[in-house]
């Protein structure tokens, strides 16, 4: 019921501003008591998708007051965003906590760290026509990258983003050996940055390879300008 509910309000069935149905009248929709609405009205106000006015009801909010880090809120809201924009919203972001995080890494890394990457971007280019075990270490390469930044919470944000969105062919594009090979090379060159305790270069290297790789995933739709900001 909660699900619906969610997928409901982010579709505009029920809009900002306007109360949803009356508690007997959800109850008749799904076959439910009003123990069970009234827990499912609870769940969303704890998302920030409707409040309760005495007097009112319980009234749908703005999407601006929406959680966009809850899971069914951001799954439904990439369901229903035809332009892609929430997805270019969450490129950005990543793309902001993670260029940071290379700059740290390349200040912080050790040779076991440097070793690592190294190790990794060499395993991904013999793994160029198997995307499946390629993404794996991919993710491998950015997380060891965050770790080495010590930021736990930058950390946190991005994987909690990426986890809702990593099956999503959306976000995930096409899975081509060319794209592959064009994504390691942005993955190089962060190592070498990294490698060079060059912070400056490995914040820049991170900002282009994860603006390049989405504007090549997102299928030349996106525009430029605004992944650039």
């Amino acid at each position: 019921m909660t699900a619906e509910l969610v997928e409901r309000i982010v579709r505009g069935v029920h809009p900002p501003g306007t109360a949803l149905p009356p508690e007997p009248a959800l109850c008749e929709a799904f076959s439910v008591s009003r123990t069970v609405v009234r827990e499912a009205v609870k769940v969303l106000q704890e998302k920030g998708l409707v409040q309760v006015r005495q007097g009112a009801g319980t009234m749908v909010t703005p999407p601006t007051m929406w959680d966009m880090l809850d899971e069914l809120v951001l799954a439904a809201t990439i369901a229903e965003d035809e332009s892609l924009t929430i997805l270019d919203d969450l490129v950005v972001t990543r793309r902001l906590l993670e260029s940071d995080m290379a700059h740290v890494a390349a200040r912080m890394a050790g040779p076991d760290t440097v070793e690592r990457l190294r190790a990794l971007v060499d395993r991904m280019d013999e793994l160029v026509d198997d995307p499946v075990t390629y993404a794996e270490s991919d993710r491998a390469f950015h997380d060891t990258i965050m770790q080495t930044s010590g930021n736990r919470i930058a950390r946190g944000v991005v994987r909690s983003l990426e986890n809702h969105v990593i099956n999503t062919a959306r976000y995930m594009g096409r899975t081509e050996r060319s794209l592959c090979v064009a994504s390691n090379l942005g993955h190089r060159r962060i190592y070498e940055r990294i490698a060079a305790h060059d912070p400056e270069g490995a914040a820049a290297a991170m900002f282009n390879h994860i603006t390049e790789a989405w504007i090549v995933r997102r299928s030349g739709t996106a525009d430029p300008v605004r992944l650039r900001r």
